[in-house]
């Protein structure tokens, strides 16, 4: 019997050590200062990568112009040995991501990437006098227009309304 005695002791032990962990942890997480507001987004100036994509690119790289400030680019990326693929990222008014997406490759495999696994609706849009076609069902939605030797895909988390506005905004040299 006198070895239940120890064991009771030190379960007790046990509890009460958890117990003054968990205070522990409470005072900490109460009077030490802790910043639970969503961060601010980091902008990226994307001018440089875009003068280079547009002098090694095969197609006229597409790059918007007139969106309001609230816009913030947050990604950029220009990969010649990759089909030329062209990457740039946007954080929408809303807090949405938008991205443009272009790239040489062959276009089912680049635009399932792209929209990630979106597929093709009956659905198309004329926008500046390009007729682009809706993919829904994958991670993003999208806006996606072929021309010959490119594959344009604007996709993301934003709404129809928002993709066609950086469709509309798009100007490709």
């Amino acid at each position: 019997m006198a070895g239940s005695n120890g064991k009771q002791k030190t379960v007790r032990d046990m509890v009460l050590s958890l117990g003054l962990i968990g205070i522990a942890v409470a005072v900490i997480y109460v009077f030490i200062p802790h910043d639970d507001s969503a961060r601010d987004v980091k902008k990226v100036d994307y001018r440089v990568e875009l003068l280079t994509a547009r002098r090694a690119s095969s197609y006229p790289v597409a790059a918007p112009e007139g969106l309001s400030g609230s816009w913030k680019a947050t990604s950029v990326r220009f990969r010649g040995d990759q089909f030329d693929a062209w990457h740039l990222g946007f954080h929408a008014p809303d807090g949405e991501y938008v991205q443009i997406e272009q790239s040489a490759q062959k276009p089912s495999t680049f635009i399932d990437a792209a929209s990630q696994g979106g597929a093709a609706t009956k659905t198309t849009q004329e926008i500046d006098g390009r007729t682009w076609t809706r993919y829904t069902g994958g991670r993003y939605d999208a806006l996606v227009l072929a021309e010959k030797g490119s594959t344009t895909v604007v996709a993301g988390t934003g709404s129809f309304a928002q993709l066609t506005e950086m469709a509309g905004a798009l100007k490709m040299v």
